[in-house]
């Protein structure tokens, strides 16, 4: 018989509920920092709300003119609100789409013929191949050069060489520093697809996306950039390999006439932060590396 003692297990609600919060904390966060208030972001949770319990009710075949009640029941919105709610998000989230400057951006890294030791080689800015000009038209043809080359300059991500007419890359990532809308586009479309793929293998019967992690604690700062300098190295070589892959795999579908279009998102991130508050408040835990495999 069990001790009076033993402590109630945690409900399924109960560690949903601990999972959003992780989840909201850095979201709150950013909000706070740029002034955005709780109202605000409590309306697009909301809208958030209307749009997966709506999706749902019509997956599982429920007539139209029922959503409105069943919406309210699922999601404890008054059906007024509902109602508002559904006229906001009709539209659907919208696609990312991926911007021209970040597509030459990827190309001038992974394109093998435009590197050298393994590093973007400096372009002279106009001209044949290899050229920044011939770079800008391989991507497209309705975007003058000189503008991409503004806009990457501007962006902080590529170097124009006036006297020697050549430009040089000087990121080895598309972060557009300066430019904080398109950051923000950056997290919502990154974060999102990877929160996406993670809820989809939690409530599938069988994962359906890639989703793995390592975990460590118990290291030095010295330790962590090792680390760091790992995955660079890493995603330099899963870059080179994996665009000119879907280029290909691009073409090869649109010549096929393949009817069922899909949109795919790789990525690779790390994360650290200092342990030594959570250490001082007595939450110390013995140094491990746990892997935290969630893919098929």
């Amino acid at each position: 018989m069990p001790s009076l003692d033993t402590p109630k297990p945690p409900s399924d609600q109960e560690v949903l509920l601990d999972a959003l919060r992780q989840v909201m904390a850095p979201l709150a966060r950013l909000a706070v920092a740029r002034g955005l208030t709780c109202a605000s972001a409590e309306e697009a949770l909301k809208q958030a709300f209307v749009h997966a319990a709506r999706d749902e009710q019509i997956a599982l075949g429920h007539a139209p003119h029922r959503l409105v009640s069943r919406i309210s029941t699922v999601t404890g919105i008054n059906r007024r609100e509902v109602t508002r709610l559904v006229e906001a998000v009709d539209a659907g989230p919208p696609v990312p789409e991926v911007s021209l400057v970040s597509q030459v951006f990827t190309r001038w890294l992974s394109d093998r013929s435009l590197r050298v030791r393994g590093k973007p080689r400096p372009l002279p800015r106009q001209g044949d191949a290899p050229s920044f000009e011939a770079l800008a038209r391989s991507v497209t043809q309705d975007v003058h050069p000189r503008g991409l080359l503004d806009e990457l300059c501007r962006l902080q991500l590529a170097r124009w060489d006036t006297d020697s007419d050549t430009v040089t890359l000087i990121q080895d990532g598309f972060t557009p520093r300066g430019d904080w809308q398109r950051m923000l586009g950056f997290l919502g479309s990154n974060v999102g697809d990877h929160l996406q793929a993670a809820v989809q293998n939690v409530l599938a019967e069988e994962p359906t996306h890639f989703e793995q992690a390592v975990f460590a604690d118990g290291l030095s700062p010295d330790s962590v950039e090792a680390l760091r300098v790992l995955a660079r190295r890493h995603w330099k070589t899963l870059l080179s390999e994996a665009v000119p892959l879907l280029e290909s795999r691009i073409e090869a579908d649109a010549q096929a006439g393949h009817a069922d279009r899909r949109r795919v998102r790789l990525g690779l991130f790390t994360y650290h932060e200092d342990t030594a508050a959570h250490e001082a408040a007595g939450a110390h835990a013995p140094a491990h590396a746990v892997p935290q495999p969630k893919d098929t």
